[in-house]
């Protein structure tokens, strides 16, 4: 399935700038308020981050070996 470039730019901002603003937000908020299970949240949003980016890495890889092959 190919998705547009637009959806992708959006994906990657959200992947690339906003997951990991809002992981640094909730640790300090967590933190600082003592906010029960905080570590595990922030482990677990790191870890969906972490599986997101490597798709879009993945995709990009994929796109890019298929534009140059043809």
């Amino acid at each position: 399935m190919m998705i547009s470039n637009k959806v992708y730019d959006v994906m990657k901002w959200f992947c690339l700038v906003f997951i990991p603003a809002f992981i640094t937000f909730y640790g300090v908020i967590g933190t600082t308020c003592n906010i029960p299970y905080t570590e595990q949240v922030l482990i677990l949003l790191s870890a969906f981050d972490t599986f997101f980016g490597s798709i879009l890495g993945v995709s990009s890889m994929k796109y890019n070996e298929d534009k140059k092959n043809d």
